[in-house]
């Protein structure tokens, strides 16, 4: 499990989840993704924008960059996403699908993207809909990411459905404590058997 965080954390475990109108750092070291920004400011969204801000990336060490959704939309999603996975794919980076309330993994375009991000309401992403989506990533070799993960129960219940990475605010706020703590989780994920949520 790797686990993305928005603020530089300094250590191999951790990686950065770099998002469109909110970092300010064009490159640094580590594992990271790029996020797309429409969850926290959507009306600063553009995809001219976006793949501009992609283009200065350096590709190294990125494990995806998320097309634009509308969160807790589905068919929204879908209308805004999958115009842009290739023109994320032209440029470089592994293209990612956010699912959002509604999705299920036979309306998914398999072909047209590298990874999912389970993203939606927190109802939708704990549901045996948002699992069926991640066992199918799985089974076509896709890499599977939550969004939005701030505990260590739900780190097991990402890992449990079969995510590779999740992101989340944790460390941003007492930042040395919080990080101590979130290794802690990681190391536990490590050591203890998981039971599959996957049905």
């Amino acid at each position: 499990m790797i686990y993305l965080s928005g603020k530089y954390a300094d250590h191999s475990a951790i990686g950065s989840l770099r998002t469109y109108n909110g970092w300010s750092r064009i490159n640094i070291p580590g594992l990271w993704a790029a996020d797309n920004g429409c969850f926290n400011q959507p009306e600063k969204y553009s995809d001219t924008g976006y793949l501009r801000w992609l283009s200065r990336l350096n590709r190294k060490d990125c494990l995806f960059a998320v097309a634009p959704d509308v969160v807790g939309d589905a068919v929204a999603t879908r209308e805004r996403a999958y115009p842009m996975l290739p023109r994320i794919r032209k440029l470089g980076f592994k293209a990612a699908y956010v699912c959002q309330d509604g999705e299920t993994p036979d309306q998914i375009l398999w072909d047209e993207l590298d990874a999912i991000f389970i993203g939606g309401s927190t109802e939708w992403k704990l549901s045996q809909a948002a699992a069926d989506i991640a066992k199918t990533a799985k089974q076509k070799n896709k890499w599977v990411h939550m969004g939005r993960v701030n505990s260590y129960k739900r780190m097991r219940l990402a890992a449990a459905i079969g995510c590779d990475s999740v992101d989340g605010t944790f460390i941003a706020f007492a930042p040395d404590k919080n990080k101590s703590e979130l290794l802690g989780w990681l190391r536990d994920l490590q050591r203890e058997p998981l039971l599959s949520f996957v049905q």
